[in-house]
C-alpha cells in the first residue's frame, strides 16, 4: 500500500508521516506531481545494501586512466608555476577592483 499526500500535509503531519513510512512508502506531491518518497530506515538500508558500492581505489585508478588518456603526450605545467600565475591574476583582479 502506497500513500500519497501533498507537501503541505507532509509538513504539517510529519510525525504521522514518519509512522506511516515504517510500514509502507509515502509519496509526497507538490502541485500534483510526485516529488519524493519517504521510506523507513530499514527499507532504505535494504535498498542501499543491494547496490554494489564501488571501491574508492578503483574509482581513483579509473580517474587517473581517464586523465592520462585525455592528456596524451602533453606535458603538464609545473604546479608551483600554476599557483604563482593564479595568485598574480588574483592580485591583479583585487587591485583593479579597488580602483
Amino acid at each position: 500500500m502506497n500513500i500519497t499526500i501533498s507537501a503541505t500535509e507532509a509538513r504539517v503531519r510529519f510525525g504521522e508521516v514518519m509512522r506511516q513510512a515504517q510500514t509502507h512508502p509515502v509519496t509526497v506531491e507538490r502541485d500534483g506531481k510526485p516529488q519524493v518518497v519517504i521510506i523507513s530506515k530499514k527499507e532504505y538500508d535494504q535498498l542501499i545494501s543491494a547496490v554494489p558500492q564501488p571501491d574508492w581505489r578503483q574509482l581513483l585508478k579509473e580517474a587517473h586512466q581517464s586523465i592520462r588518456a585525455a592528456i596524451g603526450d602533453r606535458q603538464l605545467p609545473d604546479p608551483a608555476e600554476m599557483i604563482r600565475l593564479a595568485r598574480e591574476i588574483r592580485d591583479e583582479q583585487l587591485i583593479d577592483s579597488m580602483r
